[in-house]
């Protein structure tokens, strides 16, 4: 076998790693049953962060964080550099012909890194990890606005691109600023149509077709414009006619504060929606059915004692194609919950989300919950503060046990870790275990021991001149891993 030969061999074998495809048996398929699939640590991750805010006054922190994996590279390479502002230049040659400055290098894995942004000119980034910094890599970005429009403390976790993305909760009421936050991570320009559904159905706009972004460029596009009159509950759907993009709302209010309303889960027929704190003093459902049918919920709370249907909400009717809301009030009263979202009869799929508001008359701050997958695997959040923190696990189903683990700190710490049983269709809210001697933010993975499937969400909290400012962030898998089918070789393609 010449050199050709046995490097294009090592080139398949690396493909179908990388990509976690590889063929297996002959052409002519009679090798007997197909080998179970081997879960192997991805090798590259992508994550992009939105602009954070228009305010002067703004402080953005960062925190990037790898979990350790088993299986990976001994080195890695990540970094999060600014994007473009606007439209920018459709020619990449030219728009990346000065190599800007990262504001995070992560070095390795299992230690958090802290960056800082200041002021209204603070960029969004555009971020990629290789090697063992790539599997589980999370990104935090979180602002602090201490007044105006929006002020509060908004929160949000960089996001991998895509091409599709429902945002239901969104709002054009005239009270609200919403901006969606459009960056294309790519070296060609991604061309993404934006659609508002509100309770009659879908807005028509031109303004929102055809939006094209630049190669590593970020766009903001004010909802008010889509739109000739108010809305106050609708329902965002981007999908992306070539290219991929990352997308975040930024739901800002005169009197409410604001915060960041990432993309809901997938559309399904059950949902979670997890970790309402215990004073919430409003929470509003919204939700919207995208197939042909309509959809009928059964709601309810999973609390820390067992699940109970909120009063005089124990179902919710969504027409195909509409936005539905409900306001279900002080729901939780005193007690951390999770909402639950299941068909009373036919399985039709559904998006969702929660605005939450915490406090009273003008010291009220909200945060969103959408709907969200499983803990899976794992789950990693960064910006863990000694303070301020609150973990928020539910298990829908069966009874589960998970194992919760601090890192280190940024500036210094150790890592510490700690179970936690959550018991059949209820929610534990605890204090996340905090590094011994921590100095600086800090991650939290948390991973299953046994039992059901968990969800989980992490409130971050702080007091801004009486206002009780926070945000909310879900734990869906971090996707470190992929599956890769087993597979044998096929010289024959070689020798055709």
């Amino acid at each position: 076998m010449n050199r050709t030969t046995l490097s294009l061999i090592a080139a398949v074998a690396a493909l179908a790693a990388v990509t976690g495809f590889a063929a297996a048996g002959t052409p002519g398929g009679d090798d007997g049953p197909a080998k179970a699939a081997a879960q192997l640590p991805v090798e590259r991750s992508s994550l992009l962060c939105p602009e954070p805010s228009t305010s002067d006054l703004a402080e953005t922190a960062y925190t990037s964080y790898t979990p350790a994996s088993k299986g990976t590279e001994e080195a890695g390479k990540a970094e999060l550099l600014p994007a473009e502002t606007g439209a920018g230049d459709t020619d990449s040659s030219k728009s990346r012909s000065k190599k800007p400055k990262p504001v995070v290098t992560p070095k390795e894995p299992g230690k958090p890194v802290a960056g800082e942004a200041t002021g209204a000119d603070a960029p969004a980034l555009v971020g990629t990890a290789d090697g063992a910094l790539a599997p589980g890599w999370t990104v935090q970005q979180t602002t602090t606005v201490e007044v105006g429009t929006g002020r509060g403390l908004l929160g949000v976790n960089c996001s991998a691109p895509d091409t599709d993305f429902y945002f239901p909760g969104a709002s054009t009421a005239e009270d609200r600023s919403d901006y969606i936050h459009l960056t294309n991570p790519d070296d060609e320009a991604a061309v993404v149509d934006v659609q508002l559904y509100g309770p009659d159905g879908a807005i028509k706009s031109d303004v929102g077709e055809g939006i094209q972004i630049a190669p590593h460029a970020s766009v903001p596009v004010l909802l008010s414009t889509l739109t000739e009159k108010p809305y106050t509950n609708l329902t965002l759907h981007v999908t992306a006619r070539s290219g991929r993009v990352a997308a975040a709302v930024s739901a800002a209010d005169d009197k409410l504060g604001g915060d960041w309303l990432p993309a809901a889960a997938d559309p399904a027929a059950s949902l979670v929606l997890p970790g309402i704190p215990k004073d919430a003093t409003s929470v509003r459902l919204v939700a919207f059915a995208p197939g042909q049918d309509d959809a009928d919920l059964k709601v309810q709370l999973a609390t820390s004692s067992g699940k109970i249907s909120p009063a005089g909400h124990d179902t919710l009717h969504v027409k195909s194609g509409m936005t539905a809301a409900a306001d279900l009030g002080d729901v939780t009263r005193g007690d951390a919950g999770s909402l639950i979202l299941t068909p009373t009869e036919d399985s039709v799929p559904v998006v969702a989300a929660l605005r939450v508001t915490r406090g009273k008359g003008a010291d009220q701050e909200t945060a969103f919950i959408p709907a969200t997958r499983d803990i899976g695997a794992r789950a990693t959040v960064a910006d863990n503060r000694a303070k301020g923190s609150t973990l928020a696990l539910t298990a829908p189903g069966a009874a589960a046990k998970v194992k919760v683990t601090a890192s280190a700190g940024a500036d210094g710490g150790t890592a510490t870790s700690k179970e936690y049983t959550v018991k059949a269709g209820t929610t534990l809210s605890v204090t996340p275990p905090v590094p011994a001697g921590l100095k600086g933010p800090y991650a939290l993975t948390v991973e299953p021991v046994s039992g059901g499937q968990v969800y989980g969400s992490r409130m971050l909290e702080e007091k801004q001149d009486g206002v009780p400012a926070f945000t909310i962030q879900t734990l869906p898998d971090d996707r470190g891993t992929v599956s890769v089918p087993e597979a044998d070789e096929d010289l024959s393609v070689l020798q055709k």
